[in-house]
């Protein structure tokens, strides 16, 4: 058994997937390896995802320590970055290999 922030895991799978797990968390950390990106930037991306949830996602995220939110007011309008954190980028190359499989998968089992 794993305790991670107040949180029990059976594995170490599990602590992985209780950071990086859901539709949408992976899909952000994807996108956030090439750089920061302001919010309607990732909605761009991801335009099937809800603002409600994108946003709760981003949220989950920056409290378990993997991204950075950064808020410029140095001059309107208030701009808002998200970047990966040094222990986010830890996870690039999970993320590499998640992609890599999700490519492999639909060059050969696509219909």
């Amino acid at each position: 058994m794993y305790q991670i922030k107040g949180k029990a895991y059976p594995c170490c799978t599990s602590v992985t997937m209780g950071i990086i797990g859901g539709k949408w968390k992976t899909v952000i950390l994807f996108y956030l390896i090439a750089g920061p990106l302001r919010y309607n930037e990732l909605r761009k991306k991801m335009h099937s995802v809800t603002e409600r949830t994108l946003s709760l996602q981003l949220q989950q995220l920056q409290e378990d320590g993997v991204i950075n939110r950064e808020v410029f007011t140095s001059k309107p309008p208030l701009k808002v970055e998200y970047s990966l954190t040094d222990f986010g980028k830890t996870l690039i190359p999970v993320l590499q290999a998640i992609a890599g499989w999700g490519d492999y998968v639909v060059e050969n089992y696509a219909d």
